[in-house]
């Protein structure tokens, strides 16, 4: 099977048309989708080809939006739990789950009502807890000719710092909180993931993206983007900074989630639509890590899940 030469101006439009054969009669969900982000992007050029999209944040004409149970934002992990009884109650099956919400990288120290750090919280504790509820009904969609996908949202900060802090996801405080280092290590457990799910049988697949301009750095609080000189004090793309925009950026989501030539690679990694390995972190692609995380996290949460 061949698939189609895709680049970093490649969109997501152009993208969902190459795999529409694919994406259509499928039911996908997306967390993390307000206007002007990636996550609506993805969703916005499913949706023309699949049966039913459903989205956690916006409403329109094309996407379905769950009732009330589903939540924009995934730190409160009684939040997630509803949202799941939700979606699993629903008599459509489910094909594929983007995990796509995140939290900015905000200097503020901040912890949600369940006493974990509000990035980790939001890009890995409620995704992690959101996608295990939800594994029996995406396993009961495969068929001999079809495998449901889950799809992680992960920068190249996988690769910076020196990855997953167990302690400090398990006791983090304002005196060992540091922005940009806990904004790298949810991009790293993001990928460290990969491994875990296998565990359940349900081959998820990684989504890098480039940077991209979206609603998320027009705020007072994406100063961590501002003094790596990505963007200009008045939030605007630096000049000389690569930058995708939101079309381009959405495009390997899209790719990651119905790409058929990696449906049979749990944990493949995507840079540009395309699967990039090598390009993992050494310490975001250790097993012992990966195994670490998913036991950590299941002690945050206070519940094993076993299938």
């Amino acid at each position: 099977m061949s698939t189609p030469t895709f680049s970093f101006e490649t969109t997501a439009e152009e993208v969902a048309t190459a795999f529409s054969h694919e994406i259509k009669g499928k039911n996908v969900l997306i967390t993390g989708t307000s206007m002007n982000g990636i996550g609506f992007e993805a969703a916005r050029v499913i949706a023309k080809h699949a049966n039913l999209v459903i989205i956690t944040g916006y409403n329109s004409q094309r996407l379905k939006l769950s009732e009330e149970a589903i939540k924009k934002n995934l730190a409160s992990l009684a939040a997630v739990r509803t949202a799941a009884a939700e979606v699993n109650a629903y008599a459509e099956p489910l094909h594929v789950l983007v995990n796509n919400a995140a939290a900015i990288a905000q200097p503020t120290f901040k912890l949600t009502a369940d006493g974990i750090e509000l990035q980790m919280a939001t890009a890995r504790v409620g995704p992690f807890l959101f996608t295990n509820l939800l594994v029996p009904k995406l396993l009961a969609s495969a068929t001999e000719q079809y495998t449901p996908r889950v799809v992680y949202v992960s920068s190249i900060a996988q690769s910076m710092r020196t990855g997953v802090n167990f302690d400090t996801i398990k006791a983090p405080t304002s005196e060992t909180y540091n922005h940009v280092d806990s904004y790298c290590q949810v991009k790293a457990a993001n990928v460290l993931y990969i491994p875990d799910i296998h565990y359940s049988h349900v081959p998820p697949q990684a989504n890098l993206v480039s940077d991209i301009f979206t609603n998320i750095n027009q705020t007072e609080e994406a100063i961590t983007k501002m003094k790596m000189g990505m963007l200009t004090p008045e939030g605007r793309p630096a000049e000389g900074h690569n930058w995708k925009t939101i079309p381009q950026g959405a495009a390997t989501t899209v790719a990651a989630a119905f790409d058929p030539l990696i449906g049979d690679q749990p944990g493949a990694y995507l840079v540009d639509s395309a699967v990039a390995n090598d390009a993992i972190a050494p310490h975001s692609s250790d097993p012992a890590n990966a195994k670490r995380l998913w036991d950590v996290t299941e002690e945050i949460i206070g519940q094993r899940f076993e299938f």
